[in-house]
Parts: structure tokens; C-alpha cells; sequence
């Protein structure tokens, strides 16, 4: 039976586009002029939109008609949200979305250059009851082995994830209880992770990114529960993880001097770039801290500066991605694409493609009073390039397909 209306319509983008923009059926239904169940006939692949609904289709939802023909690319696999409380099935589908189009976007920019190689640890674990403290340490420091961080403090830690091949995205998501995500990419073949920036707390956020990297390493071969029980053990391996990762039991541990005071870890934080109440928690895992010693920190933390926030959580602003960034501004300084046409090649609006890639809002209207980043170099054939711990990223061109 013929749906009518455009050929090759992906009713699975409209799908995306509802979670992305957090719309219902009967709001888009309203926007676009048309009834809630013409949308739901859209949506279930039944009836496909005429030409002239598909362009007032696109321009309320912000993308281009073509792309609602593009057929997505390959789903990445299901993230572990750390809040999976029924309240924020909404949040939750949103940010899945924005992250299947930080995959469109690092997708459609393989055309042109090769990421750094994929290097993380890899584990096989398959059920969480089989990860000890002893394996969440060892793994912790094989990382920083293969990253070459030796058992310092860790300048910056989201040029070290992105020169291990991953691909880093920190965006405004308007939802504060979930600070990121992280999900594996089978057409990209790494993975992929989304930092909230709604808290510009450089402390958190870094700790935020240690967390999702726990999880990259301990959990990929894990299949995704609701079980709560199972859940939060997860959340606390990665924690685990982060902890063991930014604070390397034999460094960290040699410069704390017991007992320990608040005062004492407000330096330590400011040292390692990691807050007081993640350091009592590591101080615990190392065994430093009992239980009693422990919760009587916590408490002293609560009395004397309140729930959350601590001295100093604004000294430190939070690390930022580069490597989508700098792609882009090297297709277009080395003349590959002109500017206008990288949104038209993505397909997304331009402030979405801004807004994922961390570019400068405007940034596709024009490149006035945009900083410039690293020049493409001549590399040798088959040299392998990777970001190092300086602030230059160079990505080795491929030709160009031709269309």
C-alpha cells in the first residue's frame, strides 16, 4: 500500500526531532498546522507528509527538509543514566538525541579526517558483580599508563579523553540532575560523551567526566538495566573509577596527612582539581577515612558550608572539548568546505551543529573575531597523530571523496 506524500520520508527523524526538542505529538501537530493524527501517521510510517508540510515541518523543528530523508545512522548503544526515575523520561530521550547527532555530526566529518586512535582499557565484564575494587584500581591506572599521565594531577583531562579517540561534547541541556551520558558508537567505532554545562563548576565537571569514562571502561559488555539495585551498583563502580583515575592511590595518598581537615582538603581540592567530597570519598576507598571518620567529614563539610557547594567550586572553569571544534575550523580554513555549507552537508540547524561542536554562537555566519586554532601540517604516510598534553590538536586529512 502507497503512503502518499514525500519518497524516502525516515519517520524514525521525526521521532528524534520530538525527543531533541522535547515536543509532544499535539504541540508539533499545532506548530505545523496539521492534526495529532497526521503526525502520528508520520511517526508510524503509514502516511508520509506532502512537500509543502515537510518544509513547515522542518522550519519549526529548525533542520532542512532534506533531512528528515537522510536515513539515521546506526543508534548508539542504550547509555546509563544516573537518575532513572520515571520524572525525567523526557530528559533522558533529549539528551539520547543530542548525542545520535553529535554521531551525525562526527559521522559526517570522518569523510574528511581521521580521529585519534581509539585507546582506552578494555574489559569484558558482563555482569557488575563480577568488577572487585581491584579490578575498578587497575583498570583506573592502566588508563593513565596508556595515556602516558604517569600518577600526577591531571591538567586536563578532556584533551586526554579526546586525544584517546573519544568523542567529547559539553552543551547546555537545561536539565541539572543529569550531569552526562556516554554511549559507544558502532559506525564511528568509539565512543561518544555528552557533559552537561549547565553548572560551570570545573571541579564537578571534571569528576562528571571521569564518572562517564568509568563507565566506557568497566561497562561496555553490560547490558542496561532498570533494576535499581544493579543500577546504583554501577554508578558506584564508576564513581569508584573517577576517584581512582584524577587521585592515584600512590601520589594521593603520600601528601595526606592525618587526621585530615576541611582546610586540609580545600588544598587538595585546589591541587588535584577535585572537590572535597569526592577526595573524603576516595580517602575512604584507600582505607585513610573508616566509616565513622568518614560521615563525621561530611557532616563538618554540611555544617560548615551547606548541601552542596564549597569554597572555591568557581576557580576552576570547566575543561572544554576541541576536537569537533578544531575539525570544523580545519575544513574551512584549509578550504575543503566553505562555512555555509558544512550545516547544509550535517543537515542540522547551525546553532545545533554550534552548540555540539562548541563553536562560537554566529560561528557559521561568519568567521570575524573567531580564534583561530591549530594549522593542518604535512604528515607522513601512515604517521599516527594524536593530541598530546599541549593545546595543539592536528587531525591528518584523507582525500576527499568525490561526489
Amino acid at each position: 500500500m502507497s503512503r502518499g506524500g514525500i519518497q524516502g520520508f525516515q519517520e524514525d527523524r521525526l521521532s528524534q526531532i520530538l525527543a531533541a526538542r522535547r515536543l509532544t505529538q499535539v504541540q508539533l501537530a499545532s506548530m505545523v498546522g496539521v492534526s495529532p493524527a497526521t503526525i502520528s501517521k508520520w511517526r508510524a510510517g503509514t502516511q508520509a507528509p506532502e512537500r509543502e508540510a515537510l518544509e513547515r515541518l522542518a522550519g519549526v523543528v529548525n533542520v532542512t527538509p532534506e533531512w528528515f530523508t537522510r536515513p539515521p545512522t546506526e543508534k548508539v548503544s542504550l547509555p546509563l543514566f544516573r537518575s532513572n526515575a520515571s520524572a525525567h523520561v523526557a530528559a533522558r530521550a533529549m539528551l539520547e538525541a543530542r548525542l545520535e547527532w553529535a554521531q551525525d555530526i562526527a559521522v559526517a566529518l570522518m569523510e574528511f579526517v581521521d580521529y585519534p586512535e581509539l585507546n582506552l582499557p578494555t574489559r569484558s565484564f558482563s555482569d557488575p558483580e563480577q568488577i572487585t575494587p581491584e579490578d575498578i584500581e587497575r583498570a583506573a591506572c592502566e588508563c593513565r599508563d596508556l595515556w602516558r599521565l604517569g600518577r600526577v594531577v591531571v591538567q586536563d583531562l578532556a584533551l586526554a579523553v579526546e586525544g584517546a579517540g573519544v568523542i567529547l561534547v559539553r552543551e547546555e541541556t537545561g536539565i541539572a540532575q543529569i550531569e552526562g551520558l556516554s554511549a559507544w558508537s558502532e559506525v564511528l567505532g568509539r565512543p561518544l560523551i555528552l557533559l552537561s554545562a549547565d553548572k560551570d563548576n570545573g571541579y564537578r565537571s571534571r569528576f562528571d567526566l571521569a564518572h562517564e569514562l568509568g563507565h566506557l571502561v568497566l561497562h561496555r559488555h553490560i547490558q542496561r538495566t532498570t533494576d535499581r539495585d544493579r543500577h546504583k551498583l554501577m554508578e558506584k563502580q564508576a564513581h569508584h573509577f573517577a576517584g581512582a583515575f584524577l587521585l592515584p592511590a600512590e601520589t594521593f595518598a603520600s601528601e595526606v596527612r592525618m587526621p585530615v581537615t576541611l582546610d586540609d582538603l580545600l588544598l587538595l581540592k585546589r591541587r588535584w582539581g577535585v572537590s572535597v567530597a569526592a577526595i573524603t570519598m576516595r580517602l575512604h576507598a584507600l582505607g585513610l577515612l573508616d566509616e565513622d571518620g568518614k560521615l563525621a567529614l561530611f557532616k563538618r563539610r554540611s555544617a560548615r558550608w551547606g548541601g552542596k557547594s564549597e569554597p572555591g567550586d568557581g576557580d576552576r572553569k570547566p575543561e572544554q572539548p576541541r576536537l569537533l571544534r578544531r575539525t570544523i575550523d580545519l575544513l574551512v580554513d584549509e578550504n575543503v568546505m566553505p562555512l555555509d555549507a558544512i550545516p547544509r552537508h550535517i543537515g542540522l540547524a547551525a546553532f545545533d551543529i554550534e552548540m555540539l561542536a562548541g563553536l562560537p554562537e554566529g560561528f557559521f555566519q561568519g568567521k570575524s573575531n573567531i580564534v583561530q586554532f591549530a594549522r593542518l601540517r604535512t604528515v607522513q604516510t601512515n604517521a599516527e597523530e594524536r593530541v598530546g598534553q599541549d593545546s595543539t590538536v592536528v587531525l591528518p586529512f584523507r582525500t576527499p571523496s568525490k561526489t
